[in-house]
Order: structure tokens, then C-alpha cells, then sequence
């Protein structure tokens, strides 16, 4: 889970992470509710391995799940993220 900080460091990884900005929309199907998450990072250079696994990362949300993550653009010191999250239960 991310902090309410707009800069966080990776404990695996030690790279800090700034949320550029941050979109959010609902989202649902015929089974499922949920969120769709639009999210631009600046991170430094080194940090390909991270986003590189960020898409098999677990995350721990409170009532919610990570349905689905990918990385859909990256260069310049920025990555930009799309999620899917979806309440549980």
C-alpha cells in the first residue's frame, strides 16, 4: 500500500518513487466492481528492475484487490501505470 506521501522508497529495491499525478475512475462488470487507476511515477533511472516486476507485485489493500497492472509507457525519469482494482466480497 502506498503511503499518503507523494514519495515513498522501495524497500526491496531502495528507489524512491514520486506520484506525479494521480486519475482514478470507477469501473464494473456484471460480477465485479471496482477502480480504474491512472498513475504517472518519476523515478530515478535505475529503477527498470522495479518497474519492471511491478506488474507480479503483491499489494496489500484494505477491502480491495490489484486485478490488473501494467506499465504502458515509460522514458525520461517517468513511468505511466494503468490498475484495476476491485472490491472485495
Amino acid at each position: 500500500m502506498i503511503p499518503d506521501t507523494p514519495a515513498y522508497s522501495s524497500l526491496s529495491c531502495h528507489h524512491t518513487v514520486a506520484i506525479e499525478s494521480l486519475a482514478a475512475r470507477p469501473w464494473s462488470s456484471a460480477t465485479f466492481t471496482g477502480t480504474r487507476h491512472r498513475v504517472v511515477l518519476a523515478l530515478e533511472a535505475d529503477a527498470a528492475a522495479w518497474l519492471d516486476a511491478l506488474p507480479e507485485a503483491e499489494f496489500a489493500l484494505r477491502g480491495h484487490l490489484v486485478a490488473d497492472l501494467a506499465v504502458v509507457a515509460r522514458g525520461d525519469g517517468r513511468a505511466m501505470i494503468d490498475v484495476l482494482t476491485l472490491v472485495e466480497g
